[in-house]
């Protein structure tokens, strides 16, 4: 497939899983990329298998033999024949291993080189801190930041915000650490935890589940913006000024290792990067949801003049789901939301 979008990538391998996967195969589609996604033996007919152009299996359930091997992921890359290879989650885009791998084996590696990623420790993890922020790396700088908070729930963040009097209060005051993430040459998406102390806590590369907060507040498309940095194709930042924006996520309550099956619809709005509310789900009615891997089932997210008013519209969305056949926290997160709405 042809490069249509002068994104200067044609065909990549989507390595990850879930709702961010689907959101990336859907994203990627639509800018005319080829999309190749990968699975283990438990999940052949996995959603994000099923939107994508092609699938390689990686090999058996436990994730450790599948989606985060790194030896399995290259040789999928290679028998796929895809140009890039563009890592979903912390866990793997922050594996400066695979980044190695990745390049040494001639494709493009979507994200910060490995070099960077050793250098800063190379967390790996959903930053979970109370607050930190957003952002795209460049050789110049720092673009489109977006100050973000979060609720926490067993130490998984479930919804997460811009703060109060953004952005009319202007850009966020940043940790000197941060701006020295172009300085060591990191590239592209970013998602930083800032402790207590004002310093930085987590350094997250890939696409966090909070990315949806930049991609709403600033009307940008987090896996175009990935791509170019990869490319060296970056078009100039738009001059539009960003919204107050939330995401939230909804999960399953199954017991630990417990397996189940989706029997009802789950939020998903296909929409532009601009629109006001967007939703992934990462499940179809009789998808099987096994014990493997992690239990997040949809996001949503939305954006609004003030952040009360794009808590509403993401809970209207979760508000009064159908029966979805297992358990979530759908009314817990609402009451998140709700909260945030009042303020």
């Amino acid at each position: 497939m042809a490069d249509t979008g002068g994104i200067g990538i044609s065909s990549v391998l989507v390595a990850g899983r879930g709702p961010a996967a689907c959101a990336v195969v859907r994203a990627t589609e639509a800018l005319g990329v080829k999309t190749v996604a990968v699975h283990s033996a438990s999940e052949r007919g996995a959603r994000h298998v099923r939107m994508a152009d092609d699938s390689v299996l990686l090999g058996p359930a436990p994730a450790a033999e599948s989606y985060l091997s790194v030896p399995r992921l290259v040789e999928a890359a290679r028998r796929s024949g895809v140009e890039a290879v563009l890592p979903v989650p912390p866990a793997l885009a922050g594996n400066a291993e695979l980044a190695a791998a990745v390049v040494e084996s001639g494709l493009t590696w979507v994200g910060p080189a490995a070099g960077v990623l050793e250098r800063l420790g190379g967390d790996g993890v959903e930053p979970a801190s109370a607050q930190g922020f957003l952002a795209v790396v460049t050789s110049e700088g720092l673009r489109h930041v977006t100050p973000v908070r979060r609720d926490r729930d067993a130490g998984t963040a479930r919804v997460s915000w811009t703060p109060a009097g953004w952005p009319a209060g202007g850009g966020p005051e940043l940790p000197r650490a941060a701006h020295r993430l172009a300085e060591v040459g990191w590239r592209g998406l970013v998602t930083v935890g800032i402790d207590p102390d004002g310093e930085l806590a987590e350094v997250a590369a890939g696409f966090s589940l909070d990315l949806a907060v930049l991609e709403r507040a600033h009307g940008v498309d987090a896996v175009e913006l990935a791509l170019r940095c990869a490319s060296g194709r970056l078009r100039p930042p738009p001059t539009a000024a960003p919204r107050a924006a939330v995401v939230a996520q909804l999960r399953a309550t199954l017991p630990p290792g417990t397996a189940g099956r989706v029997t009802g619809r789950l939020p998903d709005v296909a929409a532009p990067a601009d629109a006001d509310v967007v939703a992934v789900g990462g499940y179809a009615p009789g998808d099987r949801l096994d014990g493997w891997y992690d239990a997040l089932l949809a996001t949503v997210s939305a954006a609004g003049p003030d952040t009360a008013t794009a808590a509403l519209r993401t809970a209207e969305v979760l508000t009064d789901l159908p029966d979805t056949g297992v358990p979530h926290d759908g009314v817990a997160v609402c009451e998140v939301l709700h909260r945030l709405a009042e303020g």
